[in-house]
């Protein structure tokens, strides 16, 4: 397809799933929670205008850099008239998702880190967790990895 005849399109669901290296269903999915949007023809098919293909290539980049399907909605959602990121946009976009970047990073270090040794879990099962968490104390306040969430 053209430059000019993709323009024009109203691009069938198969031909937008091949194009964005995703499958059918992933694209229905993506309509069931408002990231992409399509219309129904006259014989009831959904066509997609052409701007979907970098809906998608945003969505799909954003998953890469581990952020949330629900995070990418709310922040397409900021965009006017929900449309479709430009340059422009795409700066301003990611620049919010690297601070979450950021913190992941930030946060699998300290895995990597103290994945040797106790991270504060309460179970009191490994021979070191009665210095870092004599008598559960952390499990009082908190569950989960709680020494891995703080610095």
């Amino acid at each position: 397809m053209g430059t000019q005849q993709l323009q024009e399109a109203n691009l069938p669901v198969g031909y937008v799933a091949k194009r964005s290296d995703v499958k059918v269903s992933t694209l229905h999915f993506y309509e069931t929670k408002g990231l992409i949007r399509s219309w129904r023809n006259n014989g009831n098919q959904r066509r997609y205008k052409p701007d979907v293909l970098r809906r998608i290539a945003v969505i799909k980049a954003a998953q890469r850099m581990g952020v949330t399907l629900e995070e990418i909605k709310e922040t397409l959602n900021t965009l006017p008239d929900s449309r479709t990121p430009n340059k422009h946009d795409w700066e301003k976009l990611s620049k919010q998702w690297q601070v979450q970047l950021d913190e992941k990073i930030a946060y699998m270090q300290r895995l990597r880190d103290r994945v040797d040794g106790c991270i504060g879990c309460g179970c009191l099962s490994m021979s070191s967790c009665p210095l870092y968490n004599p008598e559960d104390i952390l499990g009082e306040s908190n569950s989960g990895a709680v020494l891995l969430e703080h610095d």
